[in-house]
């Protein structure tokens, strides 16, 4: 929903006229909330573990993500009254009906790691 923030009837005309991929893609798109969501697959998570399950992402983004979602419906951001404060973040049922998605995306990658790999060093040769 990033493209129409604020912006709530572009967004569901958007949604009047898409296709499915593109309404799946406008909520799990982006770089990294596949991988967000493949690490609340078993459990609720602290923003800390997930920096440290995804080390290549910044602060700023994994936040962004993070909000897109819970926006989104697809997690739950539970803040603890506690101090220090500690929130947590889990999937919401809507969003656990993603997981055959990214379980079948998780196996895609797997099952074709290898042959992306050759392919991308075949073409960094052939840049050279």
């Amino acid at each position: 929903m990033k493209n129409y923030q604020k912006n709530y009837a572009s967004y569901l005309d958007f949604l009047n006229r898409a296709c499915p991929v593109e309404v799946t893609l406008s909520v799990i798109g982006g770089k990294w909330k596949g991988v967000v969501l493949y690490h609340l697959q078993n459990k609720p998570l602290r923003f800390n573990e997930l920096r440290r399950l995804i080390p290549d992402v910044t602060q700023r983004m994994l936040t962004l993500q993070l909000r897109e979602l819970e926006e989104d419906g697809v997690i739950h951001r539970e803040v603890y009254p506690v101090v220090p404060p500690k929130v947590e973040y889990s999937l919401t049922p809507f969003g656990a009906t993603l997981s055959p998605i990214i379980l079948a995306m998780r196996q895609w990658g797997k099952v074709h790691q290898e042959d992306i790999r050759e392919l991308k060093k075949e073409q960094l040769a052939h840049n050279d």
